[in-house]
């Protein structure tokens, strides 16, 4: 388990590597947000970078759309993942030779990326362009699906990347603004936030922050075991080291970071699993 992630708790949002790699910011005309999504949620972010850094955005569509509910598009999806199948996309309305630097913007979906954006990276291997990576989901998958960018695109340069659970998307466009900044990707600057403590054993009222943030979420997250915290603007967040069961009945250890606001009588939330 790397634990080198740094999330940005004083607004909650996730990134991957933080100040691994750092961009110049791009010049004008030459970024483009490239997206697929399929509810409108990860459209969302999309229009927000493209206020944000002026890009224009380009969407990824499949040429057979995938309709229905979510356990309908959840069926499709692993159908396609075990079988190897890609959808077939309809053409892009741009050039993305055009571009320098490209925002690639996915939902995550069964702990990767939504299949037309597989599809898409399976057409073009950005060669020489930088991407910035952004996306969705239910519980985590930033980090895995950055790594994946980074293994599927070897000539490209992967920045750091932004992500944000579905349930906390009304908190997208702070998160956001922050992390263009921090990355030197619009004008402006952000205060470094302080490190966790060191992790301890889980104490009965770290583990009762834990229940609140995550207990209702609908599949089981695990049983925190150590934990390390920090002071953030407005609350404390918290770095939770978990067990839970893998799919193949073994144990696996993950990640789980937790918001606990000073205001009284807001729930705690948690923002990423990292697994």
């Amino acid at each position: 388990m790397k634990h080198s992630f740094i999330a940005l708790a004083a607004i909650a949002s996730t990134l991957v590597g933080c100040g691994a790699k750092k961009a110049a910011e791009p010049e004008s005309g030459k970024s483009l947000v490239v997206c697929y999504s399929q509810t409108g949620t990860t459209l969302a972010v999309a229009n927000e970078l493209s206020a944000l850094t002026g890009a224009p955005i380009e969407r990824i569509e499949a040429s057979e759309p995938y309709e229905g509910d979510f356990m309908q598009t959840v069926v499709r999806c692993q159908q396609e993942m075990q079988s190897g199948a890609l959808p077939e996309l309809k053409p892009l309305a741009v050039d993305l030779a055009k571009y320098d630097t490209i925002y690639l913007g996915y939902p995550v979906w069964s702990g990767t990326f939504a299949r037309p954006m597989a599809a898409l990276l399976a057409q073009n291997k950005f060669e020489g362009k930088t991407i910035i990576p952004f996306c969705t989901f239910g519980s985590g998958g930033l980090n895995t699906t950055v790594a994946e960018l980074r293994q599927a695109l070897p000539q490209a340069t992967v920045l750091d990347g932004y992500g944000v659970r579905t349930a906390r998307i009304a908190k997208m466009p702070g998160e956001l603004d922050r992390f263009l900044k921090q990355h030197g990707l619009i004008a402006g600057t952000v205060e470094p936030l302080p490190e966790f403590s060191e992790q301890q054993p889980v104490t009965a009222s770290d583990q009762a922050i834990f229940d609140a943030a995550c207990g209702d979420y609908q599949f089981p997250l695990g049983t925190p075991v150590t934990v390390g915290s920090r002071t953030i603007e407005g609350g404390t967040e918290y770095q939770y080291t978990v067990n839970a069961p893998a799919m193949d009945g073994s144990m696996q250890t993950s990640i789980i970071y937790v918001i606990a606001s000073n205001e009284e009588g807001v729930k705690p939330e948690f923002t990423q699993v990292m697994r």
